[in-house]
C-alpha cells in the first residue's frame, strides 16, 4: 500500500517527492529532445528522404494521442507512483527495440520503439504532471512545475551534447554524397556500421531506467489524496469528464500552447539562415535560453507578486506583441541585439530573429499556469484529466505543419508566423475568463 500524504504534512513533506519527480522530468527532457539528433542520423543510416526522416517525430508525439485515455485507465488502477514505475519499465523495452533494429537497420522497427518510448512517456506525464500540482498548495502550483520545466529544459541542453559526442562523431565517412558512389554492398557495410553506433547507448538508456523504475518502486514517494479535490467537484463527482469547461478548454489551450511553442523553437534556425545569420544551428538555443529565465522569473514572482492566472495573461498578451512584431519588422534591422551583446563587434542577429526568440520568454509559464487552472475541481476525474491534457501536446506536430503549409502557399516565412496569433488569443481568453468556467 502507498502512503497517502495527509494536507497537513504535504508543506514539509514535498522535498523528496519534487526530488524524485524532478529526476523523472529529466527524463522526459534527455528522451524527447534526442529526437532533433536521432532524425538527421536515421536520414542516413536509413537512406530516408525528408519526410520520411520527420515520421520520428510524428511516431513519437503520436503516442500522446493515442495512449494518453488507456494509460490515464491504467494509472486510475496502478495509482500515481505504481504508474511512474510502469511507464519507466515501459520506455526501457521502447529503448532495447533499438537494438533489433540498429542490426536490422529497419526504419519500421526504430518508429516503433519510438512509440513505445512516447507511450511510456504518456503514463510517466500523466502522472507526474498532476501529482506536482497536487503535493502542495495550489497557490505555487506554478512554481513547482516551473522548476520541472527548468530540468525538462535542462536535459534538453545535455541530450543533444551526449549524443553528438558518442554517435554523431567522425561523421565525414558517412557523408551522404560520398556515399552516393559507393557500390551497393560496400555502402550497405557502411551503413550497417553506423546503424550500429546506436546499441550500446540505447542498451545503457534501457538499463538506466530500470535502475530507475526500482528506485522508485522502493522510494518514500508518497500517494496524492484527491479527497480534498472531490470535495470540491460541487455536487458533480459522477458528471462526464466532458461537463467540465474548465478542462476542456484547459486542452484547446495546451494545444494551441504547445504548438506555438515548437514554431518558436523549430522554426528560427532555417528563418536564421534565410536571413543570412551566420550560426543559424545554435539560434534554438536561444530560444531555449530565453525559457529558462522565464522559468526563474516565475518561481521567484508566483504567486508573491503576481498569480498564476496573470502570469499566463502576461505570456498571451507578450506573445501577441512580439508575434505582431516578428511580421511587421523588416528583416534588414539589426539593431538591438548589438545593444544586448555590446562587447561582440561581430555579432549579427536581425531584430525580427531575436523577437522569434523571445517568443520562448513568453511561452515558458503557459504550461505551469494551464495545468492547475485546467485540473482545479475535477476530483476523482483528475487522471483522465491529466490524459486529455497530455493530449494537448499533438500540437506540437501539427501547428508546425500549419506554419510549414502557409509557408509554401506564400513563398513568405516571416508572415507564416501569423499562425500563432489566434494562439496567444485563446490562451488570453483562458486566462481571462475559460479558466472560471463552470457550466457550459
Amino acid at each position: 500500500m502507498e502512503a497517502i500524504l495527509p494536507a497537513t504534512t504535504k508543506r514539509q513533506s514535498s522535498l523528496m517527492p519534487m526530488f524524485i519527480i524532478g529526476s523523472l522530468f529529466f527524463v522526459f527532457g534527455f528522451v524527447t529532445w534526442l529526437n532533433g539528433s536521432l532524425i538527421p542520423f536515421l536520414k542516413i543510416a536509413c537512406e530516408l528522404n525528408h519526410m520520411e526522416a520527420y515520421m520520428v517525430t510524428m511516431a513519437f508525439y503520436i503516442a500522446y494521442t493515442v495512449m494518453a485515455l488507456p494509460m490515464a485507465y491504467v494509472l486510475k488502477r496502478t495509482g500515481y507512483k505504481n504508474g511512474m514505475m510502469l511507464g519507466l519499465l515501459v520506455m526501457a523495452v521502447g529503448s532495447l527495440i533499438f537494438i533489433p533494429a540498429a542490426n536490422e537497420r529497419t526504419y519500421s522497427i526504430f518508429l516503433f520503439g519510438l512509440f513505445m518510448l512516447g507511450t511510456g512517456l504518456t503514463i510517466l506525464q500523466t502522472a507526474a504532471n498532476p501529482y506536482v500540482v497536487l503535493c502542495g498548495p495550489k497557490e505555487t502550483a506554478a512554481v513547482r512545475i516551473s522548476i520541472m520545466g527548468l530540468l525538462n529544459k535542462g536535459a534538453g541542453v545535455v541530450a543533444p551534447i551526449i549524443f553528438t559526442a558518442y554517435i554523431l562523431s567522425d561523421m565525414g565517412q558517412f557523408d551522404e554524397a560520398k556515399l552516393a558512389l559507393l557500390a551497393e554492398a560496400e555502402r550497405a557495410l557502411q551503413l550497417n556500421e553506423l546503424a550500429q553506433r546506436l546499441t550500446s547507448p540505447y542498451m545503457i538508456m534501457a538499463a538506466t531506467l530500470v535502475v530507475l523504475a526500482i528506485f522508485i518502486k522502493f522510494s518514500p514517494l508518497p500517494a496524492i489524496n484527491t479527497a480534498a479535490e472531490e470535495a470540491q467537484t460541487d455536487g458533480k463527482e459522477n458528471a462526464s469528464i466532458l461537463a467540465y469547461p474548465q478542462l476542456i478548454l484547459g486542452v484547446v489551450a495546451l494545444f494551441l500552447y504547445v504548438g506555438a511553442e515548437v514554431i518558436a523553437g523549430d522554426t528560427i534556425g532555417l528563418f536564421g539562415q534565410e536571413l543570412g545569420v551566420e550560426n543559424f544551428g545554435e539560434l534554438t538555443s536561444y530560444t531555449m535560453g530565453f525559457m529558462v529565465l522565464a522559468y526563474i522569473i516565475g518561481m521567484i514572482t508566483i504567486p508573491r507578486f503576481i498569480t498564476q492566472e496573470k502570469a499566463l495573461l502576461v505570456s498571451a498578451i507578450l506573445g501577441l506583441v512580439l508575434t505582431a512584431l516578428i511580421m511587421i519588422t523588416p528583416t534588414d534591422s539589426a539593431s538591438i541585439w548589438p545593444t544586448i551583446v555590446f562587447w561582440q563587434e561581430t555579432s549579427y542577429l536581425p531584430d525580427v530573429v531575436l523577437f522569434v526568440a523571445v517568443l520562448g520568454f513568453a511561452n515558458a509559464l503557459v504550461w505551469p499556469a494551464i495545468w492547475p487552472m485546467a485540473l482545479n475541481g475535477l476530483g476523482k476525474h483528475i487522471e483522465t484529466g491529466s490524459a486529455l491534457l497530455i493530449m494537448g501536446i499533438s500540437g506540437g506536430a501539427l501547428l508546425p505543419f500549419a506554419y510549414g503549409a502557409l509557408t509554401e502557399a506564400t513563398g513568405n516565412s516571416q508572415s507564416s508566423y501569423l499562425v500563432m496569433f489566434p494562439c496567444y488569443l485563446f490562451i488570453a481568453f483562458y486566462a481571462l475568463k475559460g479558466h472560471k468556467i463552470r457550466n457550459w
